[in-house]
């Protein structure tokens, strides 16, 4: 049974919330006593998340949003599968080989009806909207084994067994980077459709109204469970300082052996032009209205800070005091950025 309150955001942020993300059409949720920011839809699928039917070898990647989680599922696939990703990679989209488990509750219903309409119910365009608004836990009854999943649920709204059942990969970004990323996300995908401009949007952030927010507690409970022997906590500043060793300590968590000629060609496949470049991440249907053309791509930079959007000073001032002060209460101890 699921055990938290949901809350529908409601009064005078609910409003502000609806004009400012225009994509997610149904409001937002709060869940739980950490006040989880979620989309209205969660609230119709959070039991079976959070009853999800595990497999011993399923492999799963936890993160918050914008913290390099799509590069990290290429390289968590290839080395847990020990598959030739010159022939994979670009063929068979890692959506497909590596589904987002609530990737279906982005979706708000009135979202998908307009896409429908603006497509004018074209066949193909139908079923690929289908097959997004289809549970994640409903698309694992068909995977076969090693099953791998990604998600940004933090792990208190997923199985409280999945620890002690599966192996996890935790990886956490800087709050600044994973700021400035989510901010172009959100203005990309149009079933997010942010209006507003950064400052807007790292106030709603400092305030815990951004999706999958509070970022502090998120972080927390990757980082409380890093003892854990099924658990491996990432930081993605030291992976992309340093791949190559990070791939030996990830491919050591999976008991999976790499020589040094396959460490040094999987680091030169993420390189993030070669990545960009070569991986298919969805199937390209052409669906009209689910983009903003005017906005920065998926695959963004791939770097650590120097964002312009922390150039105007009264918001980097705000933003680190906003950081010391919140890292002051934890034990976390984040690489230089």
């Amino acid at each position: 049974m699921f055990p938290f309150k949901i809350t529908n955001i409601e009064g005078q942020i609910g409003k502000e919330l609806l004009e400012l993300f225009t994509g997610e059409k149904a409001g937002c949720v709060q869940v739980g006593p950490k006040k989880w920011t979620l989309p209205a839809k969660y609230a119709e699928h959070a039991e079976k998340y959070y009853s999800f039917d595990l497999k011993e070898d399923d492999l799963w990647i936890i993160t918050f949003p914008r913290s390099g989680t799509t590069w990290m599922q290429e390289l968590l696939w290839l080395v847990n599968t020990k598959t030739d990703f010159e022939n994979i990679s670009a063929k068979t989209p890692l959506i497909e080989r590596f589904p987002f488990i609530e990737f279906n509750m982005i979706f708000s219903d009135k979202y998908l009806e307009e896409i429908a309409q603006l497509n004018d119910y074209n066949p193909e365009v139908m079923k690929e909207l289908k097959r997004r608004d289809t549970p994640g836990y409903v698309t694992a009854k068909t995977m076969n084994s090693p099953r791998h999943f990604k998600t940004h649920l933090p792990p208190s709204l997923l199985p409280p067994n999945l620890v002690d059942t599966c192996k996890v990969v935790y990886v956490a970004r800087n709050p600044f980077d994973v700021a400035a990323s989510f901010y172009h996300h959100n203005k990309l995908f149009r079933a997010h459709g942010y209006q507003g401009d950064f400052k807007k949007y790292w106030e709603l952030f400092e305030k815990d109204l951004i999706l999958y927010s509070p970022y502090w507690e998120h972080i927390k409970e990757g980082w409380e469970l890093r003892n854990h022997p099924n658990f491996l906590f990432l930081f993605y500043e030291d992976l992309l300082r340093d791949l190559p060793s990070n791939i030996t300590k990830i491919s050591k968590f999976l008991d999976k052996t790499m020589t040094d000629y396959e460490i040094k060609r999987l680091a030169a496949h993420l390189h993030i032009d070669n990545f960009r470049k070569n991986v298919t991440f969805m199937r390209n249907t052409g669906i009209k209205g689910m983009f903003n053309p005017e906005a920065q791509g998926f695959i963004r930079r791939g770097k650590i800070g120097g964002n312009e959007e922390f150039d105007n000073d009264e918001i980097k001032l705000r933003a680190q005091k906003w950081f010391e002060e919140n890292l002051a209460k934890t034990d976390i101890v984040f690489p230089k950025f």
